[in-house]
């Protein structure tokens, strides 16, 4: 949910909207969350929203022949992250245009910030990354990440803030 938190905020700062598509019914989000600034449940899914304008919408498929392109915010309006149980296979067989973020795989809430970076006219070659970076837990203890993330003012990886996470009810 962390992610969904920023990309909600992020989005909205931006004035772009953020949805979750094919959401069940019957999923169990906290109020909390739905009460984020930004965030958007979306029962259908994207196929069925934006059956009439097909080509305005780019799928973010890592398989993708094509890099993402500032030159591509004139030919699509839609971009459609994330690939649960492989969605994305899925829509690339439905005849959705994909692009590429480059080789490294990127959390949801980073690949949503790059693409918005890009889509505003910095080239993807020119954005600057932490691979993999390291978080320390305490002074014994650290995780690697296994994703790509942009690179904050701070230097740090950008992330979602821990303490945007929704309260135990």
């Amino acid at each position: 949910m962390l992610e969904y938190i920023t990309i909600a905020k992020e989005s909205t700062d931006a004035g772009a909207k953020f949805y979750l598509s094919s959401a069940p019914i019957d999923l169990d989000i906290p109020d909390s969350v739905k009460a984020v600034r930004g965030f958007n449940i979306e029962h259908r899914s994207v196929e069925d929203v934006y059956h009439d304008c097909k080509n305005r919408v780019c799928l973010l498929d890592p398989t993708a022949k094509e890099e993402l392109k500032p030159a591509d915010a004139h030919d699509f309006d839609v971009f459609v992250f994330g690939g649960i149980l492989d969605r994305t296979s899925e829509l690339r067989k439905k005849g959705f245009t994909g692009r590429r973020l480059g080789p490294i795989q990127m959390t949801t809430d980073t690949a949503v910030r790059v693409a918005r970076m890009v889509i505003q006219g910095q080239a993807l070659d020119a954005i600057s990354y932490i691979d993999y970076p390291e978080i320390r837990i305490d002074e014994h203890e650290s995780t690697e990440m296994p994703f790509r993330y942009v690179k904050a003012p701070d230097g740090k990886p950008a992330m979602p803030e821990v303490s945007a996470a929704p309260s135990s009810p």
